[in-house]
């Protein structure tokens, strides 16, 4: 492995602000990574100036994927930053930059991994899919088009890169983000017996939901409890007015134990309770997500766990993670293995100054194609 040039694939991404937006730039340097290599591109358009990107590597043999979102939150207050966020710095042993941990180390480290193969001069028992993906921060809706137009269904086994310290992360809570809005009817605050306030119907919805929601006490013996939050609410113009609009919304983490079906059930029901009592509500959600199953037992779990801690000499354990990731919607192709699998620590995630170490970029950029190898040989 070229050193110089494996870092030099991650601060040139670290370069590009894709925050929510722009992933055509990141697929833009990709393409050009691989354009000289006897590989399949393809870009698959989400909306204008965000594409999401497949290189498939090989021609025959097991199918392994990675994946890995080119989007990045946004940088918020940039003078909370040592150094620009977008103007990737290395420094102290580590690299600096929006994205180093989430999770354009891991993307690069695949993308590294992935051209070494195809410069080892050797023939490969197998095939590799890249997965880079839109909107993963703000939804997973690239890795929703991706599944939905077949990229996934044929995989033997996928490894998403996101921050896991070289833990194997196994499940992951689901979420789901609800938005519920409702009208009444604005008079002077005087008279409220002439209007219809909307903000209290949104009180009422509050209350009954987070009480539905704290009564779920049963744990998942991985990801523990559900959790609800009410986490923004609005309404009303002015002070000595009645408010005939008003809104909120709530995040909710599911598990197993409260799919997001039963979830999303229980809460419009309340709505309609409301709504028979003179409430008029209306409930929609963004991009809902299901949770993990658990992947402890599976073979490519296990495989990666052998790889970290016998070639790499690095502890290993299987972990459970409560926030979501693509590997929601890509579970929804089939019956294949996802572990999630990435370099960076996960500490400064969505942080000022985000940064990885640089040894462990390494680390991860040689983590990945020996796990390749491992895999083809384990499903031949």
């Amino acid at each position: 492995m070229d050193e110089k040039r494996a870092i030099k694939i991650l601060t040139d991404l670290l370069a590009i602000d894709s925050a929510n937006d722009h992933e055509s730039l990141v697929a833009d340097y990709i393409v050009a990574l691989f354009a000289n290599y006897p590989v399949q591109i393809e870009r698959i358009t989400y909306k204008p100036g965000r594409d999401n990107l497949v290189v498939t590597l090989g021609n025959k043999g097991p199918l392994l994927g990675f994946s890995g979102h080119e989007d990045v939150v946004d940088a918020g207050n940039q003078t909370n930053w040592q150094f620009p966020p977008f103007t990737p710095t290395l420094y102290d042993g580590k690299i600096y930059g929006r994205g180093a941990s989430d999770m354009k180390s891991g993307l690069a480290a695949m993308i590294v991994s992935m051209l070494d193969l195809l410069e080892s001069g050797k023939k490969l028992p197998g095939r590799i899919r890249l997965l880079a993906s839109v909107g993963e921060e703000t939804g997973e809706y690239g890795a929703a088009q991706l599944t939905k137009k077949g990229y996934v269904q044929d995989l033997d086994g996928l490894i998403i890169g996101e921050p896991s310290n070289f833990n194997i992360r196994v499940t992951h809570k689901g979420i789901i983000d609800y938005y519920v809005s409702s009208s009444g009817k604005c008079v002077h605050s005087s008279i409220p017996q002439e209007g219809k306030n909307a903000i209290m119907p949104l009180i009422q919805f509050a209350q009954q939901a987070q009480s539905l929601m704290d009564s779920h006490q049963e744990k998942d013996p991985i990801l523990g409890s559900l959790t609800h939050v009410i986490s923004q609410i609005q309404g009303g113009n002015q002070i000595n007015s009645v408010p005939d609009q008003a809104w909120l919304s709530g995040n909710i983490r599911t598990t197993p134990k409260y799919p997001n079906d039963q979830i999303c059930g229980e809460l419009e029901r309340i709505i309609a309770k409301l709504n028979s009592q003179g409430a008029k509500l209306s409930i929609r959600y963004s991009y809902p997500e299901v949770p993990l199953p658990d992947q402890s037992n599976s073979q490519l779990a296990r495989l990666a766990q052998e790889v970290v801690q016998q070639e790499f000499g690095k502890d290993c354990e299987f972990t459970a993670g409560t926030g979501a990731t693509d590997a929601s919607e890509y579970i929804q192709a089939g019956n294949f293995p996802v572990i999630i699998l990435g370099p960076a620590e996960g500490k400064t995630d969505h942080q000022p100054n985000e940064f990885i170490k640089i040894e462990d970029y390494l680390l991860g950029c040689k983590l990945y194609q020996v796990l390749a190898w491992r895999f083809w040989q384990e499903y031949i």
